[in-house]
């Protein structure tokens, strides 16, 4: 009886080092959404999610690289108070046919840099908008993107996965997946966005923190019923011996 206690305590205390291990902050990766966006589409609204990832320094830069083999035909950014953007542009070997006529330049980089504190830091994250002119006509669109810190430090979010491979590189380069274009969207749209955007400041991933609070707190309530089983166990031993 005695033993069977002590094994029930043991698992229990198991199963809240494994809620503990869960309860970890995980990495997290620079990703690209943009809902909706299709083949060739116009006007859409491009988010790159940027997570802080140390601990002591805080992101003071984005360099977000725009393949020219699959182009955007133009691009506008939207405002982060407290941070300035620079774009470079290249010439490109095919032009882009649009509502607007032939664009034949596009952006090929976009640098954003914060100001003096304007960083964001530990348990925070940023979102970096823009909005497309034009989509390529392509299944996907592959992003290279360089996160540089405080501490002079930088992380290059540049691998792309070998083809045929499951296997997520260590800093994967952000994709963009673009849906199949529908019969009313086949037509060249404006080369130039027409929708605005208001500023967004920097964000705390207050609901991944949440989570992990949750999964503390049932941690160390199945590490305390494991303490009071095992301390149990060991008192109706002890009453036993004695009589």
């Amino acid at each position: 009886m005695n033993r069977n206690i002590r094994r029930s305590g043991l698992i229990a205390a198991a199963f809240a080092a494994a809620l503990v291990a869960l309860a970890a902050p995980a990495s997290a990766h620079v990703t690209v959404s943009a809902p909706g966006a299709v083949q060739g589409g116009g006007d859409q609204i491009i988010t790159f999610r940027v997570p802080n990832e140390s601990d002591s320094a805080s992101t003071v830069g984005l360099k977000v690289q725009l393949p020219t083999d699959t182009p955007i035909a133009s691009v506008l950014i939207q405002p982060i108070p407290g941070w300035s953007f620079t774009l470079t542009t290249a010439k490109l070997a095919t032009p882009i046919k649009t509502d607007d006529g032939d664009v034949t330049e596009a952006v090929s980089e976009i640098d954003w840099k914060a100001a003096a504190g304007q960083g964001f830091g530990k348990n925070q994250f940023q979102e970096f908008v823009l909005i497309a002119g034009q989509l390529p006509d392509a299944p996907q669109i592959t992003f290279k993107a360089i996160q540089t810190y405080s501490d002079g430090t930088s992380v290059n979010w540049t691998d792309v996965a070998a083809a045929g491979s499951t296997a997520e590189p260590e800093h994967p380069a952000p994709v963009l997946t673009l849906g199949a274009a529908s019969a009313s969207s086949t037509a060249p749209a404006s080369a130039s966005p027409t929708v605005s955007a208001a500023p967004v400041a920097a964000k705390s991933d207050s609901s991944s923190q949440t989570g992990v609070v949750i999964l503390g707190i049932v941690a160390l309530v199945f590490a305390v019923v494991a303490v009071g089983i095992a301390v149990l166990g060991r008192n109706s031993g002890s009453g036993k011996s004695a009589s």
